[in-house]
C-alpha cells in the first residue's frame, strides 16, 4: 500500500480525551469513571472541560452530555462504553 494512503494510527499515550460536562450531571459523573479508568489503563490523557463555563460548548452539547470527544472528535454521548473508548484509542484489550 502507497504510503500516502495509510494512516497513521496514534497509540493511546498520544490521545487525548475530552469529557464534556457540567456540575450535578449523574451520567457525567458515571462517564467521568469510565474516562479515567480507561485512561489510566491505556496511557491516554484526558481533561474535563464544563459546559456552564465555556458558550460555544453548551450550544453545540446542551442536549448530549456527556459528551466524549477524541482528539477533538466526537466519539460518544449519554453513556460511555468502556469497550468502545479502548478500541477507539487503540488498546483493544484490557491489560492483565
Amino acid at each position: 500500500m502507497s504510503p500516502l494512503l495509510r494512516r497513521h494510527r496514534k497509540k493511546p499515550a498520544e490521545r487525548v480525551v475530552t469529557l464534556v460536562g457540567k456540575p450535578g450531571c449523574h451520567l457525567c459523573e458515571d462517564a467521568r469513571a469510565v474516562v479515567s479508568a480507561v485512561c489510566e489503563e491505556t496511557g491516554a490523557s484526558w481533561v474535563e472541560k464544563d459546559i456552564t463555563e465555556d458558550e460555544e460548548l453548551y450550544k453545540e452539547f446542551w442536549e448530549q452530555i456527556p459528551v466524549v470527544l477524541i482528539d477533538g472528535e466526537q466519539h460518544t454521548f449519554w453513556r460511555v462504553d468502556p469497550a468502545r473508548l479502548r478500541k477507539a484509542l487503540g488498546a483493544d484489550a484490557k491489560p492483565g
